[in-house]
């Protein structure tokens, strides 16, 4: 696995060892950096400008990528102490320590925020409902700008357990941050699928959340 572009471009990323990070694909990455770079609601401008929240980190491909393409500063958000090892070395390998943060911590009790960043990516485990309770986490702990650009990868195919409902399929929302609220779901920017593999982008609204909910963390 290796940066697309940028000023890091062809660095190879080391991947912590064992099954538990699922790297965004090469390939749907590409597509998803090609989409921001040239968006009539966002672009290149916007990247450069963006302080990048890259939760459940894994190899820090995409907070990366997006450092690699300009983005002012990335915070890295990783649970496992393999996952900190890689991207401490990835990091170092990309050459981007000094526009950088790590933090060890569980996506879904995160610490406080010292400011809140304008592009978030969430890609998670599947099938734990870990998008929605990792964003309305970083939502009450102030990681998430107003107007901050939300992209979240999930599984393609809903899961059905024996014997159970198959879930909803994934869709953005604002009753997950706080849940008396009643407005409709934000509109979608972009959606692809990759495989087993779906990207679902959207902007987070305080106009519609207002500002995070005073409750402890």
């Amino acid at each position: 696995m290796r940066i697309i572009a940028g000023t890091a471009r062809n660095r190879r990323l080391q991947a912590p060892p064992g099954l538990t990070t699922r790297p965004t694909a090469q390939r749907a990455r590409q597509t998803l950096f090609d989409m921001l770079m040239h968006a009539p609601w966002f672009g290149r401008d916007a990247l450069e400008q963006a302080i990048v929240l890259d939760s459940f980190a894994g190899t820090g491909a995409l907070g990366l990528e997006a450092l690699s393409r300009g983005a002012q500063f990335a915070t890295f958000m990783e649970g496992s102490r393999p996952g900190i090892a890689a991207l401490q070395h990835n990091l170092q390998a990309c050459g981007m320590t000094q526009r950088a943060r790590l933090r060890h911590c569980d996506v879904t009790r995160p610490p406080k925020a010292p400011q809140p960043h304008t592009l978030i990516f969430l890609d998670p485990p599947y099938h734990k409902g870990l998008v929605q309770k990792g964003l309305r986490a970083l939502w009450r702990a102030g990681w998430v700008a107003d107007g901050a650009l939300i992209i979240a990868e999930t599984e393609s195919a809903p899961f059905t357990p024996d014997g159970k409902e198959p879930e909803e399929p994934f869709q953005p929302f604002h009753a997950h941050l706080l849940p008396s609220l009643t407005a409709p779901p934000p509109p979608l920017l972009a959606q692809r699928s990759f495989g087993a593999a779906s990207i679902h982008i959207w902007r987070h609204d305080n106009s519609v959340t207002g500002t995070r909910p005073p409750l402890p963390l």
